[in-house]
């Protein structure tokens, strides 16, 4: 069965694009196939920094033929007096085929006219020929372009085409106005290693072709050869490669040929913190540090560098790397020592001089704010007053590294400086661990802060962004979110979680809301709506992505609509969480199903009452001497005994002691709804009536302590 070869040559492509144009082929192209009828053996789509490839292989000479069953119009239309009308005759006409081949079928709408249409397979080839450009015109990226005087828009210019089907050549044309690109046979590989251009005979041996010609086109075995080559090298010298997944993602698609080099620097720049070390190599040149062992994170004076150049040549490539890190390390150097010159603390005032947001003020006022908001959270929670003076020194210093020389030249080195540097200048250990932890988390994923303080001060500071953009009214819309205020929001709750604070973010936003909205007159009065909304938005996907919560359980337990559930919420985090994952464990057991159904037809019922949805006393609420039948008083009975059990799992937070009560007295409702005992509850006499109400509104509002059982779907 035959072949099928696709390549799109190009100027060298972002590393990005080639990665993510991979997966969208390797989504689309399957699918497109599997629209046509085109089965195949495989589909491998490859990739290096100057190509785009995929080979289908098994694929039919043709497509099978088919039977369609088309729809005409109403028989009523189609025939007058038993022969055929004009809207017949155009149907067949339009169909190509008989008036014989009519048939009359019975629909919901009607008799209609059909016809079993036989349709011929085309050729693949000729399917393949109008699918190429919409695997090229589809494919999304970052940063497209154009270039000769067209509109085709790609990350890079396209240089050549191949298209075999098997052994012979597709004509196919990408046209850019002034330029036209041909589909050939012909391709080009290494710049270096084969500056020659290859000419596939055939589509099958393309894989092995380009390997001769020094391309490894499939980036899967360079990952491999990449890390085996990597960790020899490191091993050379005694040494464990640090192999971060993300650098290595990259490089992938950086080189066709992969060949690592081992370079060395020198000693002394060991004396500098890893953290520089290691940025250098990695976010600033794409190198592979190297450990000592691969259980200490001290570093061997080497580094490991991909290159795509030729490996006869790796001490003049190793050579001149090792120049280039010389020189951003002696950099680093030069910046460390100067820095350390002064004390973490006198940099402060400096950050007067740096801008925050243009309405917000300086990096300095947003301190000032962080310092305020560390105290707000730590007063809430009673945070010891020797613990509340580290916090808010760590507030104060949280920021000063931003204008020092070494995260000016690294900024993403802020918070691992501020913490060396504070150390070296005599603050406490907890102080210098909260400078750097209050950037924590940096993005999904990421550790949080361990400490009291720097678990206080990450939120006083994400909290601060949060209200005061928001309190600007710039909001985070589909995939924009500039300032990542849906990050901060998603760390706010994180830390809360992780670390159990029992912080009433309902509180705090209160007043972070009433202190924006004082110092900037023109502030929404809609900002406390907005904040609490968009932190309920961001538990709702928390609780859903990252704790496995069904969607229906976390509406339960957030309400849908409901302030006074809105509210519960944002004042206990923590109880929102135990609340989602107690539902989810009793669905997986089954107690969910088991008490459903009693909980939810009360429920439903005494939305016509008016008792209050807190009430739980049934002696306040409840005439004992209007009952007429005994499932009322074993109503009421068990509505007592349950009080205390639900009072303690409030307490507590035992919501299976909760579960079980209601479980316990679920026989009992079921005598009050359907027994002999049964009772109408929308009684004629108005007080009876507003009694049974009150007895199911008070078994409702038990069940609420845990969730609003009106939005759960039955399983």
């Amino acid at each position: 069965m035959p072949a099928f070869l696709f390549e799109v040559g190009t100027e060298e492509l972002p590393a990005s694009f080639v990665a993510d144009a991979i997966q969208q082929w390797r989504d689309r192209i399957p699918k497109m196939l599997s629209e046509n009828s085109l089965t195949n053996d495989s589909v491998n789509v490859y990739g290096t920094p100057r190509r785009l490839a995929v080979l289908i292989k098994g694929l039919p000479v043709q497509q099978p033929n088919r039977e369609e069953e088309i729809k005409g119009p109403p028989a009523s239309a189609a025939f007058k007096d038993g022969n055929p009308t004009k809207a017949a005759e155009g149907f067949v006409k339009k169909q190509g085929v008989e008036l014989s081949d009519l048939e009359v079928r019975s629909t919901d709408k009607g008799d209609f006219v059909f016809v079993n249409k036989k349709i011929a397979g085309r050729p693949t080839a000729d399917i393949l020929k109008e699918l190429i450009p919409q695997w090229i015109t589809s494919l999304e990226g970052k940063r497209l372009m154009r270039w000769a005087d067209g509109e085709l828009r790609f990350p890079r210019p396209i240089r050549w085409l191949i298209a075999l089907f098997d052994d012979v050549v597709l004509p196919v044309e990408i046209v850019n106005v002034s330029e036209t690109i041909k589909t050939d046979r012909i391709t080009y590989a290494h710049r270096v290693l084969h500056p020659e251009p290859v000419s596939i005979v055939h589509a099958d041996e393309y894989v092995a072709k380009m390997r001769t010609a020094f391309v490894e086109v499939d980036p899967e075995i360079r990952r491999q050869t990449i890390i085996e080559q990597v960790n020899a090298a490191a091993e050379k010298v005694g040494g464990t490669a640090e192999i971060y997944p993300d650098l290595l993602a990259e490089v992938i698609h950086l080189v066709e040929w992969p060949n690592a080099v081992l370079g060395k620097f020198e000693d002394e720049f060991l004396i500098l913190p890893a953290e520089v070390i290691t940025t250098v190599m990695v976010t600033h040149q794409r190198y592979f540090p190297v450990l000592k062992d691969k259980n200490s994170p001290d570093l061997l004076p080497y580094f490991i560098t991909i290159s795509n150049g030729d490996p006869a040549k790796s001490e003049i490539i190793a050579k001149g790397n090792e120049r280039v890190i010389r020189a951003r390390l002696a950099d680093g150097q030069f910046f460390y020592k100067t820095d350390l010159a002064k004390p973490l603390d006198s940099y402060v005032s400096q950050l007067e001089t740096v801008t925050f947001q243009e309405d917000l003020g300086s990096v300095r006022d947003k301190v000032e704010r962080i310092i305020r908001n560390a105290a707000l959270i730590s007063r809430q929670l009673n945070i010891a007053e020797n613990i509340r003076q580290k916090i808010e020194r760590a507030a104060l210093l949280c920021k000063a590294d931003l204008v020092t020389q070494m995260v000016y030249e690294f900024p993403e080195l802020q918070g691992v400086m501020g913490e060396k540097y504070a150390r070296a200048g005599g603050e406490t250990e907890a102080v210098a661990k909260a400078i750097f932890e209050h950037y924590l988390p940096r993005g999904a994923g990421d550790i949080l802060p361990e400490t009291l303080p720097g678990q206080i001060v990450a939120l006083a500071d994400k909290l601060d962004t949060i209200v005061s953009i928001f309190g600007l009214g710039m909001l985070p819309t589909g995939s924009s979110d500039p300032f990542a205020l849906r990050r901060a929001a998603n760390g706010v709750i994180n830390i809360a979680w992780a670390a159990n604070l029992t912080i009433n973010l309902q509180v705090i936003l209160e007043q972070l809301a009433a202190d924006f909205t004082n110092s900037h007159p023109k502030a929404s009065d809609d900002l406390l709506p907005m904040l609490q909304e968009f932190f309920l938005q961001r538990i709702r996907t928390l609780l859903q992505e990252e704790k496995g919560i069904d969607y229906d359980l976390v509406n339960a337990v957030l309400g849908e609509n409901d302030p006074e559930y809105t509210e519960r919420a944002l004042k206990d985090l923590l109880d929102v969480r135990e609340r989602a994952l107690f539902l989810q464990q009793i669905r997986k057991t089954g107690l969910l199903s088991e008490i459903y159904e009693t909980v939810n037809r009360s429920a439903r019922l005494a939305k016509q009452g008016m008792l209050d949805t807190e009430q739980l006393e049934p002696a306040k609420v409840v005439n004992s001497t209007l009952f007429q039948k005994a499932s009322e008083q074993a109503f009421y009975d068990a509505l007592v005994h349950i009080v205390p059990q639900t009072q303690a799992a409030q307490k507590t937070r035992n919501y299976q002691q909760l579960v079980d009560a209601i479980a316990g007295i679920t026989p009992t409702v079921s005598t009050f709804f359907d027994g002999e005992q049964s009772v109408l509850v929308m009684d004629e006499n108005l007080d009876i009536r507003r009694n049974r109400l009150n007895l199911l509104g008070l078994l409702r509002n038990h069940a609420r302590v845990l969730a609003d059982f009106g939005p759960i779907v039955k399983s």
